[in-house]
């Protein structure tokens, strides 16, 4: 089980939403990151499917969870997995290949999206929140 995830939309720094907060809470920011995906506005939230192009990268902040059970089974309420949840479930949760700023991969949380998409809402930059 991993301690670290990767939050690319409401979960990340400077985002004005109680469960960023949360998660700023239970755990330790690392920096910068990024992993390979595609990035998509849902509604006021975003989305990453998995990289199709070899250019595809997702830029988002980089955790390492303190509790990570306890922390991972808030945000996966928030993020609409568990059996109880609306089918298809709205993420999945998976480990996948992380780029910090300094070069280095490692496996990191991270939550993929599991409904279709419109490719025009396609954000290009990879990412959510302008610098």
């Amino acid at each position: 089980m991993s301690e670290l995830i990767f939050v690319y939309g409401t979960l990340m720094r400077g985002f004005d939403h109680p469960m960023s907060k949360r998660l700023a809470a239970g755990a330790d920011f690392l920096g910068e990151a990024s992993c390979r995906g595609r990035l998509y506005m849902i509604a006021h939230y975003p989305g990453l499917l998995h990289a199709i192009a070899e250019d595809d990268v997702v830029y988002g902040d980089l955790f390492r969870m303190r509790d990570p059970d306890t922390l991972l089974a808030v945000l996966d309420d928030y993020e609409g997995i568990g059996p109880e949840q609306e089918q298809p479930q709205l993420y999945l949760r998976e480990l996948l290949p992380v780029t910090s700023g300094d070069g280095s991969v490692t496996q990191a949380w991270t939550y993929i999206y599991n409904r279709p998409v419109i490719e025009t809402k396609r954000i290009a930059s990879g990412r959510f929140l302008a610098p």
